[in-house]
């Protein structure tokens, strides 16, 4: 069944094209879910506050499991698969960065205990990993069937880099979120926190709890970040095994990233305008996937990376400018 779902990615000459049969997608959901389960069974089963020591050992330890699944891929397909496999982890990662500052403001403007953060997030991941897997389906699906997609996706991509270029960061007001406003006239929702429940019995009746209007926020801002980042997957790889693996392998370590970076990531002054340069790059990529200007997967991956490194690299010495005066 998986399978089938997911053989509808685009089968281009510009792109790789590897067959994985059917355990090998039950074989990568059951390693999806050993590691969420040890996660929140075992390193988080009593709720704590993250320190910034134990959050930075496990975004090591997720980012080593993203990156070595690299190795995976070069050793049951082929060079080209690993490469695409890794462009597409890199921009995920560095896009997802966006969703730790959005966290943050969420948590805030909640007051969410430090304590619960991390479970809020656990589920978070969760359900990002179902809607990912339908979004990236259903975009694989347009893909193949109808090839001008190729340029509504590298349009969005090229806006949006344009925007993140440009634009102006804007506050965003929670409580006018379609979600909380739909949620609160489907049923009541508690003033208070009742610990990192996101549902309690009130007399007869069961109501929401704000723990359950931060998860709400949680799942409906990567909804939106989703629209960006899998047409982003798209201009570096159409084989949906990759497209997947890339996105879920860059997501599951997220929690981490939060507590490890909350603190110290307004100082990436430089970074967004990066991930601006970023998008427009693939946006353009995909864009030239079918001409003869087509670019290789491997310079696709230096250009990410040199962006990158150009720009945290330039946010570093800012920083040190600005302590200086």
């Amino acid at each position: 069944m998986l399978s089938t779902l997911f053989s509808a990615g685009t089968r281009s000459e510009n792109f790789v094209d590897i067959t994985v049969p059917w355990w090998g997608w039950y074989m990568l959901l059951g390693v999806i879910g050993t590691l969420l389960l040890v996660d929140i069974l075992i390193v988080h089963r009593r709720p704590h506050v993250a320190h910034l020591k134990e959050a930075a050992i496990e975004s090591i330890v997720w980012v080593s499991i993203g990156v070595g699944f690299t190795f995976v891929i070069w050793a049951m397909f082929e060079r080209a698969a690993a490469v695409e496999y890794i462009s597409g982890y890199l921009i995920e990662k560095s896009l997802s960065v966006d969703n730790v500052f959005v966290w943050a403001m969420i948590f805030t403007h909640f007051k969410v205990p430090r304590e619960y953060q991390h479970r809020t997030l656990f589920w978070g991941i969760f359900g990002a990993l179902v809607m990912r897997a339908l979004m990236i389906a259903a975009g694989a699906a347009l893909l193949t069937n109808f090839a001008w997609i190729t340029y509504v996706f590298a349009g969005i991509l090229f806006f949006t880099g344009i925007k993140m270029l440009v634009g102006t960061d804007e506050a965003i007001d929670f409580e006018k979120n379609i979600t909380i406003r739909l949620l609160r006239k489907v049923m009541p929702l508690t003033k208070d926190f009742h610990g990192d429940k996101f549902f309690v019995k009130q007399g007869a009746k069961w109501a929401a709890t704000p723990m359950f209007a931060v998860l709400i926020c949680v799942e409906f801002t990567d909804l939106i970040f989703a629209v960006d980042s899998i047409p982003a997957i798209f201009a570096i790889t159409q084989d949906t095994f990759i497209v997947y693996t890339s996105n879920v392998f860059a997501i599951l370590g997220l929690r981490s990233l939060y507590f490890a970076l909350s603190g110290i990531l307004p100082y990436f002054h430089f970074l967004k305008y990066g991930l601006g340069v970023i998008l427009c790059f693939v946006g353009a990529k995909m864009a030239l996937a079918h001409t003869a200007w087509k670019l290789d997967s491997l310079v696709s991956l230096g250009v990410i990376t040199g962006i990158l490194a150009i720009t945290i690299l330039a946010s570093i010495l800012h920083r040190r400018r600005e302590l200086k005066h």
